[in-house]
Parts: C-alpha cells; structure tokens; sequence
C-alpha cells in the first residue's frame, strides 16, 4: 500500500476536525486568536492584526513549497476555524535544529476538550508515515503546563534538555524553554 500524498492541498480528517489548507475567511478569526492576551500569554506578546496576516502568509509560503506545515483547523460539526496545528521547521537558532516541530495555537473558547492533542495526533501520523520523519519535536516555554500536559499525552518525551530560546528576552520568564521529542 502506498502512503498516502501530502500536497499543499491535502486536508487530513480525524474524529472531530479537519486539517485543511488555509482560506481567506480564517485570517479574522486567527488575528483574533492572536490578538487575545491569554492564547498568546506564553509569547513576548499578542500579534497585530497586520502581524497575524504576515504569519499566515508565512505559512501559505511554506505550504506552498514544501507540501506541509501548519494546517488551518476546523472543527467538523460546526465547520468553525479553531486555529493552526501541524509541522514546522523552525527559523530560530535552536541547539537541537534542525529540527521538524509540531505545534498548534487554538482560539480559547476550543481548550479543554482534546482538539489539540486529536489534531496534533494526526499531525505526527502525517510527520511519520507520509513524510518519513525519524523524529519530531516540540518545545515551549517551561511554565507553558497546558503545551507540556499535550506534549506528554502525545507520548512525546522530555529528557531534560532544556535551553534558553535565543528569541525571548533575556530576563523574561519565557526565556528558559523546554524540549520534547518523539520517534
């Protein structure tokens, strides 16, 4: 059987939500998500809306290029964007890059109920099985416990590699991040 295609059109079902290609109509509720100080409590800060469009255009690129990356997330029963989840490689000079990371960023009225570990699930089957990654990682700011809680759900491991992010202040309590890896 041959594993399944990813192209920058690929969308990726799963129990209750779909990765799909970014459109238009989600730059508004992203900006929004981003804008909200406690999604983006464990970044330097909030994004502007022109910030938002900028990262979304980033991502378009990357799709673009590569086939893969952070997908746009609904969910099914309500057809409603809830955020990004998907594989990156990260620009930042990272002591363990390079790298493939999974990440997500959910709107807040979708916490608590396991979007971001279903969605970030099929990201690393996708990392795996269709791209041949012999591992994946994630990292996050050391206080960030609701990304550690879905990164060890996940399975992914953290052995104690942890390492100042060269683009958080120094000073900041963001600073000191930590790593996870899976294979």
């Amino acid at each position: 059987m041959t594993a399944p295609t990813v192209s920058p059109q690929s969308a990726w079902p799963t129990a209750r939500l779909l990765l799909r290609p970014w459109q238009d109509s989600d730059r508004e509720p992203f900006a929004a998500l981003n804008a909200d100080p406690e999604v983006m409590r464990y970044f330097p800060s909030p994004l502007s809306r022109a910030q938002s469009d900028a990262m979304v255009d980033r991502i378009q690129q990357r799709m673009a290029e590569q086939g893969w990356g952070l997908w746009a997330v609904q969910r099914q029963d309500t057809t409603a964007f809830i955020g990004f989840v998907g594989l990156a490689r990260p620009n930042a000079e990272l002591p363990f890059a390079p790298c493939v990371e999974v990440g997500w960023r959910l709107a807040r009225a979708h916490w608590y109920q396991g979007f971001a570990t279903e969605a970030a699930r099929e990201a690393l089957r996708i990392g795996f099985e269709c791209l041949g990654l012999p591992e994946i990682v994630s990292f996050t700011a050391a206080i960030n416990q609701p990304s550690r809680a879905v990164m060890e759900r996940l399975g992914m491991v953290n052995r104690g590699e942890d390492f100042d992010h060269p683009a958080v202040p120094e000073g900041s309590p963001l600073r000191r991040h930590v790593l996870y890896r899976l294979s």
